[in-house]
């Protein structure tokens, strides 16, 4: 059959989506930094957009074949990368984990989300027993484990989390044995366990998973971001206090309101009917995601696909579970809303694989 292959073939629902949830992010990044010293980063973020649209038709257009057969590569880059990073990276906020790429300071653990999706989708593509063994199991952990270890040293634990969706979406598609789930589950606490035990996380990573189910314990302390949170989001009631006129995030009550926490600024300014329609939207997307995942051509774009939308499920339910205090604050962003030019970036460049699949959904 004959290629079909446009610069106009894209999702262009899915790119709709998309960019009616990135100018909810500007309106709220606009409405949360107006009169302060932060006012301007509305304009920032829309490069981040435009940069990151760039980097998703480039991408678009790259053939996803020639990534997965260059995934060893890429993976090699990802860990020395990441190794650099440590090694030489710009320390911001106690951690390191930027670096400058032409004057801007960008987030190797972005890279390494999409070369983790390529990776795992080139390993699950290629098994051909009905269902994984345990040796398969075991090297997707290492795969997956020893770049989210390196990122974890950072030390950026919610990065570090945000990996390992893909395996598990990918592992469940590719055909688990029920009680090797269990045993990964097991290994999975025992580790755990471990690191919290040991010296993987650092003090204030295990206050912040332990405050969150008690906040009011430490209400000025680790306890404070998500009690905040929870008086935005209560005090927007139904139909919010109105775009611009929410005390909580005007004051600057609402921490980091522009970026991990710019949710709860929604909730406050446009209640739960915004809410409501925001998570809409990404119910949409993610749906998308799964159409698009049921039309590939091959088993390789079906795990691309559906390891894009493992990550973008779990950066959006942690993101909203820490908002109202059912998750840790881990420092997840809310994708394609929050500020943030690594994130955004990554966002695109994630639908640009997803693109590269949908123009070769054709293909024989």
């Amino acid at each position: 059959m004959r290629e079909r292959r446009s610069g106009f073939d894209l999702d262009w629902w899915l790119l709709a989506i998309v960019l009616t949830i990135c100018l909810v992010g500007l309106l709220e990044i606009y409405s949360s930094t107006h009169g302060s010293s932060l006012h301007g980063m509305q304009w920032k973020q829309l490069t981040w957009i435009a940069i990151g649209l760039a980097g998703m038709l480039i991408l678009s257009r790259i053939d996803y074949n020639t990534l997965l057969d260059q995934s060893l590569v890429l993976y090699l880059v990802c860990i020395g990368a990441l190794i650099l990073d440590l090694a030489a990276g710009h320390s911001r906020f106690g951690a390191r984990r930027w670096v400058a790429i032409g004057g801007v300071d960008l987030q190797v653990s972005e890279l390494a989300k999409l070369i983790i999706i390529i990776v795992l989708a080139r390993y699950f593509s290629e098994v051909r027993t009905e269902r994984l063994t345990l040796a398969d199991l075991v090297k997707v952990g290492l795969v997956v484990g020893v770049p989210a270890g390196l990122v974890l040293l950072q030390p950026d634990l919610g990065t570090a989390m945000v990996l390992f969706p893909v395996a598990v979406v990918g592992a469940f598609l590719a055909g688990i044995n029920w009680k090797h789930a269990v045993a990964v589950v097991a290994l999975g606490s025992l580790v755990a366990v471990a690191g919290w035990n040991g010296h993987f996380l650092k003090p204030y990573q295990k206050q912040r998973l332990s405050t969150f189910l008690n906040p009011a314990e430490n209400p000025r302390g680790a306890g404070y971001q998500i009690l905040q949170s929870e008086i935005a989001v209560g005090s927007g009631g139904f139909w919010g206090k109105g775009f611009g006129k929410g005390s909580q995030n005007q004051l600057g009550f609402v921490p980091v309101r522009y970026s991990d926490f710019i949710l709860a600024a929604l909730a406050e300014e446009q209640g739960f009917f915004g809410v409501l329609l925001v998570i809409l939207l990404y119910l949409a997307l993610l749906l998308r995601l799964v159409d698009n995942a049921q039309k590939a051509k091959d088993r390789a774009g079906m795990y691309i696909v559906m390891g894009v939308a493992a990550i973008l499920a779990f950066h959006v339910l942690v993101n909203a579970g820490m908002v109202i205090g059912y998750m840790p604050v881990t420092g997840i962003p809310l994708p394609f809303m929050s500020y943030g030019g690594s994130s955004t970036i990554f966002g695109f460049l994630a639908l640009g694989l997803v693109m590269n699949v949908r123009t070769k959904r054709f293909v024989n």
